[in-house]
């Protein structure tokens, strides 16, 4: 099928003009101005902003987590995630401690195959790194196209490994050309908060964000990063969330190190004022948690510094009902929030339509940047002649609200309820096809394909 996109202004990480996009099959086939060809289908853009489809390299689908599963499976993810423009995510496979990391792909590919809606890859998470885990690291990266490896350096016992792993993980990835991902808070020191506030009777919500300051993140994201410099080795810092933990990559860079940032939506507009809703603060408890309004400004101004590249979800919802475990204890409410669906138009709204970024910028920290660190340039992540076509139209003046009552996430409740926002997401196409029009989704489970990537060098 062709399709033919007119008279919008398309809108990449480094152009800004008016055009036509013609497509066949699944490719862009060309750009220009006023394009006189046969199509299947014309698209009448105008006054529509046209840009690549976002990515969000951050999501949790159908996770398992203290003792229950995140919401959201493949197919209701990614579908939501279409509605929001966002026509590609990044999920984490876990490993499981003494398991193989294989045997963690499999796990994943049991619950993906077949079912999403949108595009997707992995990153591996590596919980247990041994000479076994060594060997299949090359394996990964050259044969599954997974080229990115998690690590924790919180949750002991579970998720965490030491130092010394880490280390031996980032000389192994970097000798085969992967990235190393990170959660970056001090997992020992928030063991030791979340234990004194629980033995004091602290156990309201509010005590979640009491155990994890400002502090634990800026450490171990210094840490981190002197690590990855000492390595060699590409590194990127998941949902970084505060002035500290900023300064850290700040100051990595007079030695002139690139660490690669990545923030989370929820941070750049939400902050811990609202631990103090009683449990409804639940509905807010992740990790890191929500910071402060200096951390807001400052996070603002690392996009437009070049210090944070991406803004992802780390998108991990929960039913209000499993929110509930944790009535009785902070520590036991399940960590994450919905957003998938929200992160562009929210994006779009509080960051462009109030002057924040510009439009270039929002399709590089949406997109383009993602798309570049995990090796999917330019196959994703912009508009060009040969690029997938994954491209999003944007009503830049028609006003919304975000609500419970009209997400497609499956979660019962809305992070951003009642928020009204200027700018909604119209029409979507992936690769070629539409699949968000009028409201509706016309792609059928199973359309969303795994993408395989590249070896990264480090280049944005």
């Amino acid at each position: 099928m062709s399709i033919l996109i007119k008279q919008g202004t398309i809108v990449t990480a480094s152009d800004l003009y008016q055009g036509d996009i013609y497509i066949e099959g699944e490719t862009i086939k060309a750009i220009g101005n006023h394009l006189n060809m046969s199509a299947d289908r014309i698209i009448d853009a105008k006054g529509m902003l046209v840009m690549p489809g976002g990515i969000d390299p951050h999501v949790h689908l159908d996770m398992p987590f203290m003792g229950t599963f995140s919401s959201d499976n493949y197919e209701t993810g990614t579908r939501a995630a279409l509605f929001g423009g966002t026509t590609m995510v990044i999920d984490f496979i876990l490993q499981k401690q003494g398991n193989s990391l294989q045997a963690a792909l499999q796990e994943w590919k049991g619950r993906s195959d077949g079912q999403a809606v949108g595009d997707y890859s992995f990153h591996m998470a590596v919980t247990d790194f041994n000479e076994e885990t060594k060997k299949e690291i090359r394996h990964f990266i050259e044969e599954e196209g997974i080229i990115s490896f998690k690590t924790f350096m919180a949750y002991k016992g579970a998720l965490m490994i030491d130092d010394r792993q880490m280390v031996g993980l980032m000389q192994e990835v970097k000798k085969h050309g992967g990235l190393i991902n990170v959660h970056a808070t001090n997992g020992d020191f928030i063991d030791y908060l979340v234990a004194k506030h629980k033995s004091e009777g602290k156990l309201s919500p509010l005590y979640h964000y009491l155990s994890q300051p400002e502090v634990t993140e800026a450490e171990a994201s210094g840490r981190f990063a002197d690590m990855i410099n000492y390595t060699g080795c590409q590194g990127y810092i998941v949902h970084l969330t505060c002035e500290g933990a900023l300064n850290a990559v700040r100051r990595a860079t007079l030695r002139n190190q690139k660490v690669f940032v990545e923030t989370c939506i929820q941070y750049l507009l939400l902050d811990a004022s609202l631990y103090e809703k009683d449990f409804e603060g639940a509905k807010w408890v992740m990790s890191p948690p929500l910071r402060e309004k200096k951390d807001q400004a400052a996070l603002w101004s690392g996009i437009e510094q070049g210090l944070v590249q991406v803004v992802a979800t780390d998108h991990c919802p929960f039913m209000w009902e499993q929110k509930m475990m944790g009535k009785d204890d902070f520590s036991k409410i399940p960590n994450g929030h919905p957003a998938v669906e929200n992160r562009m138009e929210l994006l779009f709204s509080e960051g462009v339509k109030k002057g924040r970024i510009s439009l270039n910028k929002y399709v590089e920290v949406a997109s383009t940047n993602a798309a570049k660190i995990f090796g999917m340039f330019p196959k994703k992540g912009t508009i060009a002649v040969g690029s997938d076509a994954d491209i999003i139209l944007i009503d830049p003046n028609e006003k919304h609200t975000l609500s419970v009552k009209t997400h497609h996430m499956n979660v019962d409740y809305s992070a951003y309820e009642g928020w009204e926002l200027t700018g909604k997401i119209k029409t979507v196409l992936l690769r070629g096809k539409v699949a968000i029009e009028n409201n509706e989704c016309k792609v059928e489970k199973g359309y969303g394909q795994f993408v395989k990537r590249s070896k990264v060098d480090g280049k944005i």
